[in-house]
């Protein structure tokens, strides 16, 4: 048999694209064979160490993250400390219950203004966000810009986040579990900014934060109430700019959402 020519570097790069493979997780590769084929360290007694207290266990990057349901419990109460955004934005950079911290390159946490009456909530950040840091850079980001100016609006005027605040990989859908770990974190930040109107935008991220089942076209341009425990935030659900660079005929309905939000921070 004729063996198969080795696929060149521009072929492989269109397979790893293909795959979902499109940014680097370090700055020098690493050759995991030669770890494979690495002498073994010789076996040695382990010295007897002194009890020490039991603490939660650290997940080092690349490690298994704990169940969901501890990662839920740890995130609910971690969250439900955190005074200020600050301290929230530092619980969840050191938070280590979701695996997609182990796959994402830094922590998207928000973008605008913290005193804004009006809070738009998308579902997790794409390959831009995940490089620059903050949400919603990339073409849907540009989109959301021109909607909200549209308005009135900017990022000095808004404030603006993501249901999962780490880029799942390749850009893939957020598993429920997922999304339950990270919930307690959105919620918090919610609450802290204590907007007058919450937008959010796309199904995922009214689906999670409204607790419907329904369809983004059956909840769009309709008022729902956000309960914070202290007090009520009148939300509204619209279409996510990504879909609207997909399906450009629905903007005439965004646009609608739009005005029925500016209508709203006008009252």
């Amino acid at each position: 048999m004729i063996p198969e020519p080795a696929p060149t570097v521009r072929e492989l790069l269109a397979f790893y694209l293909e795959a979902g493979v499109d940014c680097a997780l370090a700055e020098e590769p690493i050759d995991r064979l030669a770890e494979i084929d690495a002498p073994l360290p010789s076996p040695r007694a382990a010295p007897v160490e002194a009890p020490r207290p039991l603490a939660a266990p650290a997940v080092m990057r690349g490690e298994a993250a704990p169940a969901p349901d501890v990662a839920i419990a740890s995130a609910r109460e971690a969250a439900r400390t955190a005074p200020t955004l600050e301290a929230l934005r530092e619980l969840m950079q050191n938070f280590e219950g979701c695996a997609l911290k182990n796959t994402a390159t830094r922590l998207v946490f928000a973008d605008g203004n913290p005193q804004a009456r009006i809070m738009f909530v998308g579902e997790a950040p794409g390959r831009d966000e995940d490089i620059e840091g903050l949400p919603f850079v990339g073409r849907s980001g540009k989109l959301l810009d021109l909607m909200i100016g549209a308005i009135g609006l900017n990022r000095t005027t808004a404030y603006i986040a993501n249901v999962i605040p780490w880029r799942p990989p390749g850009n893939r859908t957020p598993t429920p579990q997922e999304t339950q770990i990270c919930l307690p974190f959105i919620q918090r930040q919610i609450e802290l900014v204590n907007p007058d109107v919450l937008v959010t935008l796309g199904n995922p991220s009214t689906q999670t934060l409204l607790s419907t089942r329904e369809g983004i076209m059956r909840t769009r341009g309709r008022w729902f109430e956000y309960e914070t425990g202290q007090r009520t935030i009148r939300a509204l659900p619209t279409f996510h700019p990504a879909y609207l660079l997909r399906s450009p005929s629905y903007k005439r309905l965004a646009w609608q959402d739009l005005r029925a939000i500016a209508k709203v921070l006008a009252g």
